[in-house]
C-alpha cells in the first residue's frame, strides 16, 4: 500500500504567505480562546435554566453537582455539542483576519468536500465499529437497553447527527486542517506537522473520572485514529474522509452503543461504562489493542488499492496545474 504525496503537497503549499509560525499561534489562541469562552457561556447559562426548570417540577437538580446533572441530561448533551461552533467562529476570524484566507481553503487545495470521499470514510467507520463492539461485547458482555424510547430516539435523530458533525467537523478543521495545513506549510518533517496536532487532539481525551489504566488505553485508541484521520488527509490533500469516519466515530456511541455513562442519554444501547469501577490492566490492554486494530483495519479499507472504499485524492481546481 503506497501513499502519492501528490495532494497533500498541494495541500500543505497552499496557504499565502501570511501563514507564518506566529500567526499561526496566533490565530489557534484565538480559536482556543473563543471554544473556551464559548463554553463557558453556554454550559453555565445552559445550567442556570436547567436548574430553574427542575425546581419548576420539583427536581433536585443541586444534588450531585448542578453542572453534572445539566451535562448527562439529553439537553446538556446537545448544548455541549453546540459549544463547538465556538471553534468554526475562531477559524473563520483566524483565517479571514490574520491569514486573509477562505475558511474553505482548509478543505483542500479544491477547496470543496468529497461527496465520495466522505461517504466513504464514514462507511468504513461504521463497519469497523460494528467489529468494535462485537469485540469488546465479548470482552465484557455487560450490555442493557438504553433509557431512550424509540420514537423519542427517531425524533432526536437528526438534530443529533447534525450536532455531531458540528463538534466532529469543528475538530477537523482545526486538528486536521489549520493546525496540520499550516504547519506543513513551514516544517517538512512529520514530526512536527503530524504529531503535534495528533498529540493535541488526544490530550483532550483524557478522563479525570477514570483509572490511569483505562485512560492510557483510551488515549491510545485515540491516538491510533488519529494517526487514521492524518493519514487520510495525507492520502487525500482534503478533509473530506477524515470528516466523514470522525463523524462515522461519534454517531455511533452517541446514538448506537454507549461506552460513557455521562453521553448516553440517546443511545439505544450502553454498555460497561469505562468510567466505572472494575476494569483490570489486562481490559485496558484488550481495549487499547481492539481501538488500534480497528483502526488499521480502517485504513485498510480506505487506502488499499483494492478496496470499493479506497478514496481518492483531492483534484485540482480549475486554472490549477494538477
Amino acid at each position: 500500500m503506497t501513499i502519492d504525496p501528490t495532494a497533500f503537497d498541494r495541500y500543505r503549499q497552499s496557504p499565502n504567505e501570511w501563514t507564518t509560525l506566529p500567526r499561526l499561534l496566533f490565530g489557534t489562541a484565538i480559536t482556543v480562546a473563543l471554544w473556551v469562552g464559548m463554553t463557558i457561556a453556554v454550559l453555565f447559562g445552559g445550567t442556570y435554566f436547567y436548574v430553574i426548570w427542575q425546581v419548576s417540577i420539583g427536581g433536585s437538580p443541586l444534588a450531585g453537582g448542578a453542572v453534572q446533572n445539566f451535562l448527562a441530561s439529553p439537553q446538556g448533551i446537545l448544548t455541549a455539542l453546540a459549544t463547538f461552533s465556538g471553534i468554526w467562529l475562531g477559524l473563520w476570524i483566524a483565517m479571514r483576519w490574520v491569514h486573509g484566507e477562505p475558511l474553505a481553503a482548509l478543505v483542500g487545495a479544491s477547496r470543496r468536500v468529497s461527496r465520495s470521499g466522505f461517504l466513504k470514510g464514514l462507511v468504513a467507520v461504521l463497519i469497523t465499529s460494528l467489529l468494535s463492539e462485537i469485540l469488546l461485547y465479548l470482552l465484557q458482555p455487560e450490555i442493557a437497553r438504553g433509557a431512550i424510547n424509540l420514537s423519542t430516539w427517531l425524533l432526536f435523530l437528526i438534530p443529533i447527527v447534525a450536532l455531531t458533525l458540528l463538534q466532529t467537523s469543528s475538530e477537523e478543521a482545526l486538528f486536521r486542517g489549520y493546525l496540520l495545513r499550516g504547519l506543513a506549510n513551514r516544517f517538512n518533517s512529520p514530526f512536527i506537522w503530524a504529531l503535534v496536532p495528533g498529540l493535541l487532539f488526544t490530550s483532550l481525551h483524557w478522563s479525570s473520572s477514570s483509572s490511569a489504566a483505562i485512560n492510557a488505553c483510551v488515549l491510545a485508541s485515540i491516538a491510533a485514529f488519529a494517526l487514521l484521520l492524518t493519514l487520510l488527509v495525507y492520502a487525500t490533500g482534503n478533509l473530506s474522509a477524515a470528516l466523514g469516519a470522525h463523524l462515522g466515530n461519534n454517531l455511533t456511541g452517541f446514538l448506537l452503543i454507549s461506552h460513557q455513562e455521562s453521553y448516553n442519554s440517546f443511545a439505544l444501547f450502553n454498555a460497561k461504562p469505562l468510567e466505572g469501577p472494575g476494569w483490570t490492566t489486562l481490559d485496558a490492554v484488550l481495549i487499547a489493542g481492539i481501538g488500534i486494530v480497528c483502526s488499521l483495519l480502517t485504513i485498510l479499507l480506505l487506502l488499499h488499492q483494492r478496496s470499493p472504499l479506497k478514496v481518492e485524492p483531492d483534484r485540482a481546481r480549475p486554472g490549477e496545474s494538477p
